[in-house]
C-alpha cells in the first residue's frame, strides 16, 4: 500500500471524496495516511478526523522554501509516498515539488491550459470561465511541477455551462460532475503504479 497525504486549505469537499472512494474500495493501491493543513480552522481536519485520519496544521511561513522544508519533513515522518492537492492554497517551493518528482497530483476546475495558473483558484477560476462566455468548461487532474497548474495532464473532465449559471452553481456542478470523479480515479491509478514500481 502506497501512504497518501492529502493537502489541504479549506472545506475538503475533494478530500471527502477520496475518503468515499478509499471506504468503497475504489481507493485500493493506497492509504489515506496523514491531512496536512495550511489553515488551523478548515473544515478538512474534521472530515480526516471524522475518517480516522491522522491530521497536522502548517501553517504559511515567511518563505516556501522553508515550509518546503518543513513540510518535507512532516511527511517523511509518516512515511508519505504520493502527495495530492486538494484546494491547498499555497504554491509549493521547486525545492520540494523536485524531491516528490511524479508523485504530487492537482486538482484543477478547469479545463486546463484554460483559466490556469497563478491567481486562478475557488470561485475565481469559475467567475472567468462565465466572464468569457464560453460554453464547456470542466476539471483537469495533473502532476505538480515549479510552474503553477503546468504540469503533465493525467485526466480531464468536461461540464456543460447552463444558462444562468453562477460562479456558485458551476463551481457545484464542475466539483459533483467531474473533480470527484477525476480525482479518486486517478489517485489509485498512480498509487498502483508507484506500488508497482515499489514491488
Amino acid at each position: 500500500m502506497i501512504n497518501i497525504a492529502v493537502l489541504v486549505s479549506g472545506g475538503g469537499t475533494n478530500l471527502q471524496a477520496l475518503i468515499d472512494a478509499q471506504q468503497k474500495g475504489r481507493l485500493k493501491s493506497g492509504t489515506l495516511k496523514l491531512v496536512v493543513s495550511s489553515k488551523p480552522g478548515a473544515f478538512a481536519l474534521t472530515r480526516a478526523q471524522a475518517a480516522g485520519i491522522e491530521t497536522a496544521v502548517l501553517e504559511k511561513m515567511e518563505s516556501a522554501e522553508r515550509y518546503g522544508a518543513a513540510l518535507q519533513e512532516l511527511l517523511a515522518v509518516h512515511g508519505i509516498e504520493l502527495i495530492v492537492l486538494a484546494g491547498f492554497m499555497l504554491i509549493l517551493h521547486e525545492t520540494f515539488v523536485r524531491a516528490y518528482d511524479g508523485r504530487i497530483v492537482n486538482v484543477h476546475p478547469s479545463l486546463i491550459p484554460s483559466f490556469c495558473g497563478a491567481g486562478y483558484y475557488g470561485l475565481k477560476v469559475h467567475e472567468a470561465a462565465l466572464a468569457h462566455g464560453v460554453k464547456v468548461t470542466g476539471a483537469t487532474v495533473h502532476l505538480v511541477n515549479e510552474i503553477p497548474d503546468g504540469g503533465k495532464i493525467l485526466a480531464q473532465k468536461a461540464v456543460k455551462v447552463k444558462k444562468g449559471d453562477t460562479p456558485q452553481t458551476l463551481q457545484k456542478r464542475v466539483m459533483e460532475k467531474a473533480e470527484w470523479v477525476l480525482l479518486p480515479r486517478e489517485v489509485e491509478k498512480l498509487a498502483r503504479r508507484l506500488a508497482k514500481e515499489k514491488a
